[in-house]
């Protein structure tokens, strides 16, 4: 595998890492056809587990298949797939080896009451799937917030030292966040730090709003005049609080959308120094002749081509 200048570039970043872990990151960096750009895009696929399998995919039933998730990645040539135990278990021998893939190793549920997440995956299993990284969500401003940060305390450290890397979701939620709040400049900022602070290679946010949540920190937006006219400009904020761009951040689909929608906001993304985009619902909801050529449109809007 032939590194980048820019790939190089970015791995110098993460001056800790043992070679194992570098090399992981450099797979997911020199993949797909945004490899060795620095851009990423990703196929997320824990929806299931998140929203239900009629939610998830009823709307396009062969993505009740889970290999049908590791061709649509391939097929469109992205970075990574990442998905639970069970879906990666489900293609591991079929597609080893054609695409890195990530083990989310956590997960929440529709029926539960708790904003709280389970460890449903560990690192010996990331290692026996031949998985790149593992991935954990946590819930900045939950009540389960501070169990979340020792279990993915304790799950880095065993990742970093077998040579994996790692994807932090980090999404605020919580009695002191309305809906608002969930993707508020600021607490989206906040939320981005804490997950380079824990250690995390990669930090998937969502795309942030103009609203600023926090009472004590409106002065602050205020009187340092930080731009929050656009979504490029949001987003320059949130990739400056992760360490001032030298961790990989890139940002959610959301809800599904119109595709002129997604692509005025993956321009936004792609202005103000995201990394990338990790696209779950917006993609495997689609019929796969769809899916493709909006990830092809998507992949262009990186490539500074559309």
């Amino acid at each position: 595998m032939r590194i980048t200048p820019r790939v190089k570039q970015i791995l110098d970043c993460y001056e800790s890492d043992n070679p194992g872990t570098r090399t992981n990151l450099a797979r997911i960096l020199m993949e797909g056809r945004l490899g060795g750009t620095g851009k990423l895009v990703i196929l997320p696929v824990d929806q299931g587990f998140e929203h239900g399998p009629a939610r998830s995919f009823a709307p396009n039933p062969a993505a009740y298949d889970p290999h049908y998730h590791f061709e649509l990645a391939i097929e469109a040539g992205l970075s990574a797939y990442a998905a639970p135990l069970g879906m990666i278990e489900a293609g591991a021998a079929t597609f080893a080896g054609a695409i890195p893939t990530i083990l989310k190793v956590n997960s929440s549920n529709s029926l539960a009451t708790e904003k709280d997440q389970a460890v449903t995956g560990g690192v010996e299993d990331a290692l026996r799937l031949g998985c790149a990284a593992i991935g954990f969500t946590i819930y900045p401003g939950s009540e389960y917030a501070f169990d979340q940060m020792e279990e993915l305390r304790e799950l880095t450290a065993e990742a970093k030292a077998a040579g994996l890397a790692v994807v932090v979701w980090s999404y605020p939620r919580g009695p002191m966040l309305d809906k608002a709040g969930e993707t508020a400049l600021d607490i989206c900022a906040y939320a981005a730090h804490i997950a380079a602070l824990m250690g995390a290679h990669i930090i998937k946010v969502k795309p942030p709003t103009d609203v600023i949540s926090l009472e004590a920190a409106k002065k602050t937006y205020q009187t340092q005049n930080i731009d929050r006219s656009t979504l490029a400009s949001r987003v320059a904020h949130v990739v400056q609080a992760c360490f001032a761009g030298k961790r990989i951040v890139v940002f959610s689909g959301g809800e599904p959308k119109d595709l002129e929608g997604l692509y005025e906001d993956v321009r936004g993304l792609r202005d103000g120094g995201a990394n990338g985009s990790i696209i779950g619902r917006n993609t495997f909801q689609r019929p796969k002749t769809e899916a493709l050529a909006m990830l092809d449109k998507i992949i262009e809007i990186y490539q500074g081509k559309a």
